[in-house]
């Protein structure tokens, strides 16, 4: 099973991911997380590149080192473990690259970037998907004040763009589970085990 956390950045899925890993864990359940992009030694270079040069980086490129992190993670990892029957969960999957490059940035056509993602995530798609929806104005007071990277720095315009996006993919998409991220953490946890539970 392949469960993806997705959102823009201060919705919490750090947390609520730490949540479901205590849980599972109580439960005995067998499980996976890895972190997008990283999780492999060449996709963690990349996330260096993406997340901690402040040099410009042109939109493509960054679309394109994205992919090629995901696709690394996926054949080395997701994709074996999967195939072993185990449950992989993940920080972040390709929803994030058509919400953010696609919607937040246009490095390309819509079109071009699911078809990116198909190539990139090698078919594999995720069973289900929590979507912690905030108000981008409501997830920057939530991080003020922290140390932010170049994705994070992208300003308010920006993260209403991904927003929209997210918004729009899970009108598309039944694997899409809509989480209201303005409630406390606990009741978000709440809200992902009774969806988890029902799933499974």
């Amino acid at each position: 099973m392949l469960i993806s956390f997705e959102g823009i950045d201060g919705c919490g899925k750090t947390t609520q991911i730490d949540l479901l890993k205590k849980y599972l864990e109580k439960k005995n359940t067998a499980f996976h997380i890895f972190r997008e992009p990283g999780g492999t030694v060449i996709s963690e270079k990349i996330r260096n590149l993406l997340l901690h040069e402040m040099d410009e980086m042109n939109p493509v490129t960054e679309l394109l080192l994205f992919s090629a992190a995901r696709s690394q993670l996926l054949t080395d990892k997701v994709i074996p473990l999967l195939e072993n029957g185990e449950m992989v969960i993940l920080d972040r999957f390709y929803d994030s690259t058509t919400a953010y490059q696609g919607y937040g940035r246009g490095s390309a056509g819509l079109e071009q970037i699911i078809e990116l993602n198909q190539l990139a995530s090698h078919g594999t798609a995720p069973d289900l998907t929590f979507y912690l929806r905030i108000d981008p104005e409501a997830a920057s007071k939530r991080t003020k004040g922290d140390n932010k990277d170049r994705m994070e720095s992208s300003g308010n315009e920006f993260f209403e763009k991904v927003c929209s996006g997210y918004d729009k993919l899970a009108g598309m998409e039944d694997r899409f589970v809509v989480i209201d991220a303005s409630q406390s953490p606990e009741e978000i946890h709440s809200d992902i085990i009774r969806k988890l539970e029902s799933y499974l």
